[in-house]
């Protein structure tokens, strides 16, 4: 997908928007680079593979305040970050595992924020502090890491929300909770997922 420079200049303020609000809530938000042609781009010029932050020193810059925040995006339509390990955490899947996973987070009454990229990832966000068991299949990132939130732009589209976090009040689950879920979607066969779908 071609990115151009007055998509970006319109982009920028819906960016900006949910950095902004995700601050409100106590999330640890970063500015990162962005697709510019074949490349990501940021604002030391420099091209990257995909969205890191743009500030080499952005673990010094965690939990910035919302009004600073806002200046972060006052010029460019940089990417939104999360620096998780700091209340958020992501566990990353695939979207057939996480489709399943979401399907049983929804029987059992636990909402969870869930974020979908266009290279077919989801991410659960969980409250920080807890453990997952990780394979192939199952990422964790937590301290030290970073992934990438709505509405952020990719080469082929925009991650977006499969779940809102205002679905669950803002308030993450352990990540117990999503550990739950994800062995349960390993053995929930293709007829109950379709039931429950309907439901």
């Amino acid at each position: 997908m071609e990115w151009s420079d007055s998509w970006r200049g319109a982009f920028r303020i819906e960016l900006r928007a949910e950095a902004v609000t995700l601050a409100w809530h106590g999330w640890s938000v970063l500015p990162g680079t962005y697709p510019a042609g074949d490349q990501w781009a940021g604002r030391d010029g420099l091209e990257h593979h995909g969205p890191v932050p743009v500030h080499h020193d952005w673990e010094a810059r965690v939990g910035t305040d919302p009004d600073e925040v806002a200046t972060w995006w006052a010029g460019q339509s940089y990417s939104v970050l999360l620096a998780t390990g700091h209340g958020v955490d992501a566990v990353e899947v695939n979207a057939e595992l996480g489709h399943r996973a979401a399907v049983a987070l929804r029987a059992t009454g636990n909402p969870v924020p869930i974020v979908a990229t266009p290279a077919g990832r989801w991410m659960f966000l969980v409250a920080s502090g807890g453990s997952v068991r990780v394979n192939d299949d199952v990422r964790h990132y937590a301290a030290g890491e970073y992934v990438p939130l709505p509405p952020t732009p990719a080469h082929h589209g925009v991650v977006h929300w499969r779940v809102k976090p205002q679905v669950c009040g803002w308030v993450l689950p352990p990540a117990s909770v999503v550990q739950d879920a994800l062995l349960q979607a390993r053995t929930t066969s293709d007829y109950d997922l379709v039931t429950a779908d309907r439901s």
